[in-house]
Formats: C-alpha cells, sequence, structure tokens
C-alpha cells in the first residue's frame, strides 16, 4: 500500500459537493454497522471451528465486493476506478484472509468479540451517526441562510421600486393638481424622492452583503463544513483501526496457531492511514465547478437610474449615522472572530495529540466540541462580514463621514405622553409609541426616524436647555411646515432634476412638469433655494410673507478649504474663531485665547488643523475651531467643526475644551516595548521582535490583547508580551 503523498482536502477540491459527500461519509458510518455485525455472527460461528469460519469468511468477502465501489470512490464517480479499492477495503480484504486461515476458535474468544467489539462499535457507529447528522442540518442551516440573503436582496429590490413607483405617482399627483394643492402634493413628491434614495442605498448595500455571504458560503463555509465532514470520517477511520488492532491482539492472545497470520494483519492495518480513504474518494469524484455570478444593481422599470449610491446631504446623514452604527459594531466583532479562531486552532492541536496518542481523552467528544466552536465563530463572522461590508460600502462612496460628526446619545424610548418628532415635526402617538430620545441633548425621533437624523447633538445640556433647544427645534419645524408660510414653499427639501434618470418618453416627464395650472411661469433654481437660508437670517421664530433669495452656491463656494474661486489673496484665506482657549502642549501647537479670530492654514488632519494668530502659526485642536462664514453675502453659515454650535444655552461659567486626539508623532503619545518574540495568527494581529516599539492605541481591557500601532497599521498583540517605555 502506498503512503500518502498529498493529503486530499475536500474543502478546496470538491468546492459545492456536500450532498455526495455526505452520502460517502454516511455510508462509511453505517459500515461499521457491518462490521459489528459481522463480530456478532463470528462470536457464534467461531465455536463451530474452521468450517463454518471459513463460510463466514466466503461471506463477508461477497459483501465487501458489492460495496467495494460505494466505500471506496461513492455510488456516483467522476472516474471509474477500476479494480482498485480504498485503502481500509485493502485492510478488510487482509482481516478476511486471516479469518479463512483460522482453524479453530473457542468460547472465550467469542465472548470477547461481543464485549470488546461488537458493543464498542455500535456505540461508535451511533454517536459517529449524531454527528454526521449534525452536519448534515448545518448545511441545510448555510444553504437556508443563503437563500434567505438572496430573498432578502429581492425583498429590498421590491422596496426599491416600490419606491421608484411611488415617486412617480407623486410626480404625477402634483402634475395634476390645482394651485391651493400643488404645495402639498409638490412636498410629498421632494420626501418622497428622499426616501427613495435611502431606499436605494440599503439595495445597494443589501447587494454588497449578499455578493459577499455568496463569496463565504462558496469558499468558505461549505468548504469548512466539507473538511470537517472528512474530518469526521478520517477520525472513523483511525478509531476503526484501533477496534481492528484490539481483534488482532484478543486473537494473538487466544488463538497461538494463528500467531504468524495475526502478526501480518496486525502490521497491515497500521498502514491504513485515515487520509487515504479520502484522498481516493476526492480524486475519482473532483469534477467541474464554476462559481455562481455575482449579483448586480437591476434599475426599477419606472424610474431610470445607475448603480452609483446618491450622496446628497440627506443620504449622507442617512449613510453618516449606518457608517457609525457599523463602525461600532466592526472592532468588537473583529476581536471576537480572532478570539474564536484562536479556541478552534486550540482544539484541533488538542485532537491531533489525541490522534498522536499524547492525549487520552476522548476523540469524539472533542470532535464534537470543535464542531460547535466552528458554528459560534461562523455566526460572530457572519455578523463582522455584514458590518465589514457595510463599512467599506459607504467609505468607497462618501468617505469617513462620521468623523467630526457629533452623534446623538439615542435610547429606546416609549412615549406615554403626546409628543413631536424633532425631525419631521409629526406626533409621536400611540399608547405605547415608540421612538428615540437622545441621553444628552432631549432630541427626540420616530424609530423610522433614526436613521435620518443629523449628527448635531449639542452635548451633554441641562433641563432648562433641553427645554428651551425643544422649543427652537419645534418652531423651527413650525415655521418650516407652516401652511400660512410662503406659497411656494415646496422649494423647503432639496430638488432632483429628473432629466438625468429619466430617459423614457413613457414617463410623461413635460416642461409643463414645474408649471402650475393658473400659469406661473417655471421657477429657477435661483427661486428655488431653500427657505432654511432665510429662517438663519430672520430667526427660528420668524415667519416672512415675502421670499429672500439666496445668492447662488459660487458665490460662497471658498467657503471650505481649497476651495475658493475669488482671484485675491486675500479672499482664498479661511477664517475662524477659537470657541474655547488653548495652550500648547508640545511642539508645533499653538496657544490661542478664547474668542480670538484665526486664519485657517491647512485643513483638518487627524483631529488638529493649522492655523495663523497675528504672526504666529501652528497647530490646534479641529474641534476648538468654528468656522467663520466668507464676507460674501450669503445665508448665515451653520457648519461648525466642533459639533456644539448651539447657542442658545449659555453658561456663565468657564468653557471647557472637547477631548483632543492625539497628534500623530507627538510626546504625549504611550510608546509600549516587546519583551518577547511573537509571531502573528492572522491578518488581525502584529509580528514582534524583541525590543520592538509600537505606539499603544488601546491598553488590554480584560481579554488578554491590547491594540498598537505600527506603520500606520493598528492590530492586536498579547498585552503580557508589552513593557512601557
Amino acid at each position: 500500500m502506498a503512503d500518502v503523498d498529498i493529503a486530499a482536502n475536500f474543502g478546496y477540491e470538491l468546492k459545492d459537493a456536500f450532498k455526495p459527500v455526505n452520502a460517502w461519509v454516511s455510508a462509511g458510518i453505517n459500515w461499521l454497522d457491518d462490521i459489528q455485525q459481522f463480530y456478532r455472527e463470528r462470536s457464534v460461528i467461531e465455536k463451530e471451528y474452521s468450517v463454518k469460519l471459513n463460510a463466514l469468511a466466503k461471506k463477508y468477502f461477497e459483501k465487501k465486493l458489492k460495496k467495494s465501489s460505494t466505500l471506496s470512490v461513492g455510488d456516483t464517480p467522476a472516474l471509474t476506478p477500476g479494480s482498485l479499492e480504498s485503502a481500509s477495503l485493502t485492510t478488510w480484504t487482509t482481516q478476511l484472509t486471516t479469518l479463512e486461515s483460522r482453524a479453530a476458535e473457542h468460547d472465550r474468544f467469542g465472548g470477547e468479540l461481543i464485549s470488546h467489539v461488537a458493543e464498542p462499535l455500535k456505540v461508535l457507529g451511533a454517536r459517529y451517526e449524531e454527528l454526521r447528522k449534525r452536519h448534515a442540518d448545518f448545511a441545510e442551516k448555510l444553504e437556508k441562510e443563503r437563500d434567505s440573503t438572496y430573498s432578502d436582496l429581492r425583498k429590498m429590490k421590491g422596496k426599491y421600486d416600490a419606491a421608484c413607483q411611488e415617486v412617480e405617482n407623486k410626480r404625477k399627483k402634483t402634475e395634476s393638481s390645482f394651485d391651493y394643492s400643488k404645495t402639498k402634493a409638490q412636498n410629498a413628491y421632494q420626501q418622497q424622492i428622499l426616501d427613495m434614495h435611502n431606499v436605494k442605498n440599503s439595495y445597494l448595500i443589501s447587494i454588497n452583503i449578499t455578493n459577499k455571504q455568496k463569496e463565504k458560503y462558496y469558499h468558505e463555509y461549505v468548504p469548512d463544513l466539507l473538511d470537517s465532514l472528512q474530518d469526521l470520517s478520517e477520525s472513523r477511520t483511525a478509531k476503526l483501526n484501533g477496534i481492528w488492532s484490539l481483534v488482532a491482539q484478543l486473537e494473538t492472545g487466544m488463538l497461538k496457531r494463528s500467531t504468524d497470520h495475526l502478526m501480518h494483519l496486525s502490521s497491515e492495518i497500521p498502514r491504513n492511514l485515515p487520509p487515504l480513504d479520502s484522498m481516493m474518494f476526492a480524486r475519482h469524484n473532483a469534477g467541474p465547478w464554476q462559481e455562481p455570478a455575482d449579483k448586480s444593481f437591476e434599475p426599477s422599470p419606472v424610474w431610470h437610474d445607475d448603480g452609483v449610491m446618491v450622496v446628497d446631504e440627506s443620504a449622507t446623514v442617512f449613510l453618516r449615522n449606518v457608517l457609525g452604527r457599523s463602525k461600532a459594531q466592526l472592532g468588537d466583532l473583529r476581536r471576537e472572530v480572532d478570539k474564536k479562531r484562536r479556541e478552534v486552532e486550540g482544539v484541533k492541536r488538542v485532537k491531533q495529540q489525541i490522534r498522536e496518542g499524547k492525549d487520552k481523552r476522548s476523540e469524539v467528544e472533542v470532535v464534537g466540541a470543535l464542531f460547535h466552536m466552528q458554528e459560534e465563530l461562523h455566526q460572530v463572522d457572519h455578523r463582522r462580514l455584514t458590518a465589514e461590508v457595510e463599512t467599506s460600502t459607504i467609505t468607497e462612496a462618501v468617505g469617513d463621514v462620521t468623523h467630526g460628526a457629533k452623534s446623538h446619545n439615542f435610547k429606546s424610548q416609549t412615549f406615554k405622553i403626546p409628543t413631536n418628532c424633532d425631525l419631521c415635526g409629526d406626533r409621536i402617538w400611540g399608547l405605547s409609541a415608540k421612538g428615540f430620545d437622545c441621553r444628552d441633548c432631549g432630541y427626540t425621533c420616530h424609530s423610522k426616524c433614526e436613521m435620518k437624523v443629523p449628527a448635531t447633538c449639542p452635548g451633554e445640556l441641562t433641563k432648562e436647555e433641553k427645554k428651551k433647544i425643544k422649543i427652537e427645534r419645534q418652531e423651527a419645524l413650525t415655521g418650516v411646515k407652516s401652511p400660512t408660510g410662503p406659497t411656494d414653499g415646496v422649494a423647503e427639501l432639496p430638488t432632483m432634476s429628473r432629466s438625468n434618470t429619466m430617459n423614457s418618453l413613457s414617463s410623461g416627464y413635460a416642461a409643463s412638469a414645474h408649471r402650475s395650472l393658473s400659469g406661473v411661469p417655471p421657477k429657477t433654481p435661483t427661486d428655488e433655494a431653500p427657505p432654511a437660508a432665510q429662517a438663519a437670517n430672520n430667526g427660528p421664530n420668524t415667519l416672512r410673507k415675502n421670499r429672500v433669495v439666496a445668492p447662488p452656491p459660487t458665490a460662497y463656494v471658498s467657503e471650505l478649504p481649497g476651495s475658493a474661486v475669488n482671484d485675491s489673496a486675500t479672499s482664498n484665506e479661511q477664517k475662524g474663531r477659537l470657541l474655547y482657549g488653548y495652550e500648547a502642549n508640545d511642539e508645533g501647537e499653538l496657544t490661542v485665547s478664547d474668542g480670538k479670530e484665526v486664519t485657517i492654514l491647512e485643513p483638518d488632519d487627524g483631529g488638529w488643523t493649522k492655523v495663523r494668530a497675528g504672526a504666529k502659526e501652528g497647530l490646534v485642536p479641529t474641534s476648538y475651531i468654528e468656522i467663520l462664514a466668507p464676507v460674501t453675502p450669503r445665508p448665515a453659515s451653520i457648519y461648525s467643526n466642533s459639533g456644539s454650535s448651539m447657542g442658545g444655552a449659555s453658561v456663565n461659567t468657564k468653557k471647557q475644551g472637547p477631548a483632543v486626539a492625539p497628534k500623530r508623532g507627538a510626546k504625549k503619545l504611550k510608546y509600549v516595548e516587546a519583551m518577547y518574540v511573537y509571531t502573528a495568527q492572522s491578518d488581525a494581529e502584529h509580528s514582534m521582535v524583541e525590543g520592538e516599539r509600537f505606539v499603544l492605541i488601546k491598553e488590554d481591557p480584560g481579554d488578554g490583547w491590547a491594540e498598537v500601532e505600527k506603520g500606520g497599521i493598528t492590530k492586536s498583540v498579547p498585552a503580557n508580551y508589552l513593557q512601557a517605555v
């Protein structure tokens, strides 16, 4: 029997072939029942000496011949094996040949066959069959999970189509409405467009998640399951070898006349290496396999669009909230996945020690525990992959929009008294109305509005400040939605041109869609400027009948760093004001007093901005600076990097600045040094050599691992391998 040159790997070679592998493993486990029945019959026949032993050997030669192909290469092999048999069957043939040479047996050996061979085989077969059924159940679960992901994608596609259809309905309703209802119809139309954008973004995210989950299914989940089945089959073979060796030992002790034959059998059994059967089955069943194609964006038949994510202001708010939620989960999920992977590898090492005879624990129990750990690892990794794809998809589309954002500290709340949503203004009503409110500033919203809320939390407020800002928010909403306000309030929401998305003449689109039935000419883009600019000038409590037209965007496009279009050098300089006083703590920083106006020299980089105050230049924390509006007439700027521009609540005590982000390379960074050599076990870990220095990012939270930075990359290392520098 040839030695194993290359061990088979079902997950790599057979891909999505669970059913034939499962059938083959099941046949091998059921074969244990045949063997134990063989020994039971033999225990009776052995008492009748050599004649009946010869008849028994012949009988099981015939049974082996019938199952030779099934046990060697399965029922439907891609390559016919010819006269070849698997290593286990070859060893079994030696066993039967040895039996033919036997001349006599006695009562004691027959009893030992029952107690030491048949009963253990029965128990072993039942336990392996139970494990195999668990594999089959898990395979069915994986398939349902994959189909559920596809179903969720189809549902999301249906929601997207429905949202697009609703946009079309709203648009047609706007065209057919009269003057007294046109404002309401156009507002509904604009709002539906925003909702459609959110549904579209969710659909695109679902596509990426589905594709990644599909890739995981065919390249990791199913291959891992096939490897586990292969391991189960090889474990069965190893156990079977042990029982055969026991039979050989009993025969050696009980039958002196057949010592030579039994010693030959004992030398043949160890050559039946567990991977040999698996290798033969894999070689004769490997066939062509093609991975299913990735899912792609499918435009709605009523809304002609492309597969690019919508990144306007309203959609960015939604994406920022989704990104913040995913990023908050991603770090913990990655650490948990890495921890469970290490646990799985540890159990695999224990299993190998059992195979080598260095550990006396039950291999069946260890295999069961290993499979349970792999199930748990799959569940956590499934969640990690979802969060990772959400984060990468949104970041590729709009960048990391969570930087500088001050998200609300929402908690689920049951509103038992009438409460209005601070986003849409509608009532959160019902005996047990569910919604959210911010623990810091008291912002309230519907559950459906949570992901649409901008990340502009002013921070923790007192009870009086919360009450005051609540009134301001509601009055601002009342001013926008008041029916006595400007008659052309349809421009309150961002408009979207259909000229680049509706290419079909069947859509009913016409230039008259922007005209009222009274013959008023179409509004220009300047006429459609949002009245939010008016509110900024007139105050949140003022309602004006006449329209205040905001200047075109080119008049103030140079507000942000690096975007100036004016010719003079002075107009290119962006101004800011210090919200808090700051004292320099390191070389390159600048001491600036509270309220001091500065010139922005370089934009935000890792939480620090380079400014000029008088003749001095240096770095100050970005969160301490409020960007000032340029001199060009325009609506009052509402942009602030500090995230706390709610000026309604003043405190007479000295203002305390927010926490400052660490400046890369500064002396205040905490360094650690490796005390021992460590080799990374996964992509989430850093390798270390003794004496190597790192920047400490996060100390040990209690799981034995710390996060350090090397070469701009943050990964985990064992905390007890480090010492502070």
